[in-house]
């Protein structure tokens, strides 16, 4: 038999946190604890790295002294060109085998699609030295280019713009045709407009994934020229270098600032852009 819940017992209840609740605001408070470690040691004398102290003076003299001690300026260059360069030819190679897969009627195609797909189960660390040949062979050691080369073509940036393409209604493409319209005009001017949501939501992913990115570009650059701002600020922060910590901190607040403020700024736009371009 089915008892009646009282409503002094469901005010009860909305005001205990759920178990998932807890559990998130937990992970939330792990996750931001090394983020606002750095900024405290990176405001403050490095005699209170280790002390917290709510009148402890407040400088940037370690923003400067990072600055002044590693080439932060060419870091940035290199990482935006490798950042822009990567994305912009991520949108074209991946929108153009998309639409092919979701709209030609070519032979074999859901088994092609499925060859793409397993890309995504394969680690880019097990690919680093037949990377690594292909790159010295086609001369692309220590350059952005080299850097870029083996992530132009995005298994995930396919499959989420073919799962987009798909859901457009296909009245809007005969639309488009009856006005004389080719398979090109047909994909800029119908497609690519509808599925806006998705390439911000992809571009968003993959400007994060490629600035932080680490352990290619630190095997294929050995100059400042290529080098972008995870590997200068691995360099910076080796121990054999002597830097100390309210100095790194400075340095590692520099190199994700332009992340931070990103996100800040298109949090809303992000999420949102997400729920839109959700896979149906």
């Amino acid at each position: 038999m089915n008892r009646a819940i009282s409503p002094a017992a469901s005010r009860f209840a909305l005001r205990v946190p759920s178990l998932e609740t807890t559990a998130a605001w937990l992970l939330a408070i792990i996750w931001i604890f090394p983020l606002l470690y750095a900024i405290w040691a990176a405001f403050h004398p490095p005699a209170y790295m280790v002390r917290f102290d709510l009148f402890a003076p407040i400088t940037l003299d370690n923003f400067a002294n990072a600055w002044a001690q590693a080439p932060f300026a060419r870091y940035y260059l290199n990482t935006f060109l490798l950042v822009t360069g990567v994305v912009l030819a991520q949108f074209v190679v991946c929108t153009l085998a998309a639409f092919a897969f979701a709209r030609f009627p070519i032979p074999g195609r859901d088994v092609l699609f499925m060859l793409v797909l397993i890309q995504l189960f394969v680690f880019p660390e097990v690919l680093i030295v037949e990377n690594y040949r292909i790159a010295s062979g086609l001369g692309l050691v220590d350059t952005i280019t080299g850097i870029g080369l083996p992530y132009v073509a995005s298994a995930f940036g396919i499959f989420l713009l073919r799962q987009t393409f798909k859901t457009i209604p296909r009245e809007l493409e005969e639309a488009a045709r009856v006005e004389g319209c080719g398979w090109m005009a047909i994909l800029l001017k119908v497609y690519v407009p509808l599925a806006k949501p998705t390439y911000l939501a992809y571009g968003l992913v993959s400007i994060s994934h490629h600035w932080n990115n680490f352990l290619w570009p630190l095997v294929v650059t050995n100059s400042v020229e290529s080098r972008p701002l995870t590997v200068g600020l691995g360099i910076f922060s080796a121990p054999e270098t002597g830097v100390n910590w309210a100095t790194v901190s400075a340095a590692t607040l520099l190199s994700i600032a332009p992340l931070l403020v990103a996100f800040l700024l298109f949090q809303r736009q992000f999420v949102q852009s997400f729920l839109r371009a959700g896979i149906r």
